[in-house]
């Protein structure tokens, strides 16, 4: 079974999701190892609560529970690679999708269903395939947004009849429903959002210092072996 643990990260101009399919026989596994990343940070900075979300936003901007590390950049980034190395350490697969939205609009000039819909609809089909070429199932834990019963019922419709556009599949793999829960308890949650906003950001965001293209690409390196699917639909 594949727990596969969804977070979106997006601007105006790009909506985009991360899912991260763990094994069940991993996810404990990953959780402590992620567990550790907070922990090891505690002790080697203080003032850090062991339950301290990783949360991305937190790290980067030092808000929140990393708030202690405001002045300490290298601090940060340790962070964030510690953790996205744990997540590449593991038999995990990373499946990322994203949509332009200028791009949508221009295209659908008279409405379109909302981003995050669409880019769900296109992740779930690639879930699906990555579940069937390894001869798994996949349950879709994501975490907590606006509409999440009109999300769950459109996976209803995609399981019992098909997705729209032109890779239209039955979604077969991905059983029961959308299970939408809180990142701050879900260390592997915390994980999708990690790569949800690395990606989104590199996608979008033109670095002007040299310093920060370096680091963003150094914690991409971390978890490049594990990607398995990446694209963003430009309309």
């Amino acid at each position: 079974m594949l727990l596969t643990y969804l977070d979106e990260s997006y601007t105006k101009e790009r909506y985009l999701i991360a899912a991260v399919a763990v094994p069940d026989g991993e996810a404990t596994s990953l959780t402590a190892a992620l567990d550790k990343v907070v922990f090891d940070a505690t002790c080697e900075y203080g003032r850090i609560p062991a339950d301290a979300e990783l949360h991305a936003r937190d790290l980067v901007a030092a808000t929140g529970p990393w708030q202690r590390l405001e002045g300490d950049v290298e601090a940060r980034i340790a962070v964030y690679g510690k953790a996205l190395q744990a997540i590449a350490d593991h038999d995990v697969a990373i499946i990322i999708r994203s949509v332009d939205i200028p791009g949508l609009d221009k295209r659908y000039p008279f409405g379109h269903d909302h981003p995050h819909s669409i880019v769900l609809t296109h992740l779930l089909e690639r879930v699906n395939e990555y579940a069937t070429e390894t001869g798994q199932y996949a349950i879709a834990i994501a975490d907590e947004v606006d509409a999440q019963d009109g999300y769950r019922r459109e996976l209803w419709h995609y399981q019992h009849y098909q997705t729209w556009g032109y890779k239209a599949q039955q979604i077969d793999r991905v059983i029961d429903t959308i299970h939408f829960a809180p990142s701050s308890s879900s260390r592997l949650l915390q994980g999708a959002d990690l790569i949800a906003y690395l990606a989104r950001r590199i996608e979008t965001h033109v670095e002007t210092d040299e310093r920060a293209k370096r680091a963003n690409d150094a914690l991409w390196a971390c978890i490049q072996p594990r990607i398995h699917h990446h694209w963003c639909w430009c309309p």
